[in-house]
C-alpha cells in the first residue's frame, strides 16, 4: 500500500490470468476512504478484503465504490462489498448494465450468430466451441451486483474528501469506462484506458460483429490530449503509475496504426480471413483457447476499422485491401 498523492493509497492485488495483478485506489473521502475498482471475486481477494476491513478500513470504513468498468479483475467483488458494507456503487449507466447482462444472460448456444461470427471469420471448430459455451466464465469472477447504483456520466463533477474531480469516460477497451479527473492536481485516475507498458485490449464481440472498439478508443485518446495536461500523474488500473501522458497516447495511437499498416499488407498480398490475422497483429505463439479469443477480437477490432475507412474489404467471409 503506497501513497501516490495525498490521500490516495494505491494497492495491487493478484490476478489468476497472465496479467497477474489489478490496481485499487483508496481517496480520502470525509471519515472513510472510497475505492476505485475492487479485484476479481475470488477466495484469494475475499481473504485479502478481509484483512483491510479489519485493518486500515476498521477506523475509516468504506464510504462508497467506484467501479471503472464492468470486466471481472475491476467489479468483481462489488457485491460481496455492497453487501456487507452497505455502501453505494458509482458506475457509468452503459457498464453497469453491460454487467447486469452478463450476470442474467449465463451463456451462449454453440449453435447461433456466436458460433458463425468466429466460423465465417475462420476460427477452428474446437477453439470456437470453447469460446461460445462457456458463457457462465463471467459468474465464476464475480460475486454479484448490487440491485440499485448511481450512475456517473461524463460532463459531470465527483467531490471526494474535498477534491474535485471531473468524469471523463472513454470506449474502446470497454464501452463507457470511467476515468476521474482532479484539474486542480493534475492527477488522473485513467482505468485501463491508458496503461504504462503494454496495450489494453480492443476487442469486436458476437453480439456486435460489425462495431467499431478500436475507432472509438483512437477517438477516446484524442479527446484526453485536448482534455488532460501532459504533466499529470496517471494512476492506472495495472502496472504502475506513470508521468507522460501525450507521449503515451502517440505511442498508444502509433501501435494501433503499425498493426492496421500491417493488415494491409498482408491483404494487398492474398486474402485473409479474421483468424489468419492474427499472427499478423501478434508476434507471439498462441495456443490458449481463451487468449486466442482476445486475439482474434482484438484482430477483428482493426479490420472492422480499416472496413469504416475503406481501406478493406470482405469477399466471401474473407478480406482484401482495397
Amino acid at each position: 500500500m503506497i501513497e501516490v498523492a495525498p490521500g490516495i493509497l494505491w494497492l495491487q492485488l493478484p490476478l489468476p490470468f497472465q496479467l497477474n495483478h489489478v490496481n485499487l485506489y483508496l481517496v480520502e473521502d470525509g471519515d472513510g476512504y472510497a475505492v476505485v475498482d475492487t479485484g476479481l471475486g475470488d477466495a484469494a481477494t475475499i481473504a485479502r478484503w478481509e484483512a483491510l476491513l479489519a485493518g486500515l478500513l476498521r477506523e475509516r470504513p468504506l464510504t462508497r465504490i467506484i467501479g471503472t468498468h464492468y470486466h471481472p479483475d475491476h467489479i468483481g467483488m462489488v457485491g460481496w462489498l455492497c453487501e456487507r458494507l452497505g455502501v453505494t456503487l458509482l458506475m457509468s449507466e452503459v457498464e453497469y448494465l453491460h454487467a447486469r447482462l452478463l450476470t442474467v444472460d449465463t451463456g451462449h448456444t454453440v449453435d447461433g450468430p456466436h458460433r458463425d461470427f468466429y466460423r465465417r471469420h475462420g476460427m477452428d471448430e474446437a477453439t470456437t466451441r470453447v469460446l461460445v459455451s462457456d458463457g457462465r466464465r463471467y459468474l465464476r469472477l464475480v460475486t454479484g451486483l448490487p440491485q440499485s447504483f448511481r450512475s456517473i456520466a461524463a460532463g459531470e463533477t465527483l467531490e471526494l474528501g474535498g477534491r474535485r474531480f471531473d468524469v471523463l469516460t472513454g470506449g474502446g477497451h470497454s464501452p463507457d469506462q470511467v476515468m476521474l479527473h482532479c484539474v486542480a492536481e493534475n492527477i488522473l485516475l485513467c482505468a485501463d484506458q491508458v496503461l504504462a507498458r503494454i496495450s489494453p485490449n480492443i476487442s469486436v464481440f458476437a453480439m456486435n460483429p460489425e462495431g467499431d472498439p478500436l475507432g472509438n478508443y483512437l477517438r477516446s485518446l484524442a479527446a484526453m490530449r485536448r482534455e488532460v495536461a501532459d504533466k499529470t500523474l496517471l494512476l492506472p488500473g495495472h502496472e504502475r503509475p506513470f508521468v507522460g501522458l501525450h507521449a503515451r497516447l502517440d505511442e498508444l495511437a502509433a501501435h494501433h496504426e503499425a498493426r492496421c499498416a500491417a493488415i494491409l499488407v498482408a491483404c494487398a498480398e492474398q486474402d485473409h480471413s479474421g483468424a489468419e490475422l492474427v499472427p499478423v497483429v501478434f508476434a507471439r505463439r498462441i495456443e490458449d483457447p481463451h487468449q486466442m479469443g482476445f486475439a482474434f477480437s482484438e484482430a477483428m477490432a482493426h479490420v472492422n476499422l480499416l472496413v469504416r475507412r475503406g481501406q478493406l474489404r470482405e469477399v466471401a467471409g474473407r478480406f482484401r485491401s482495397v
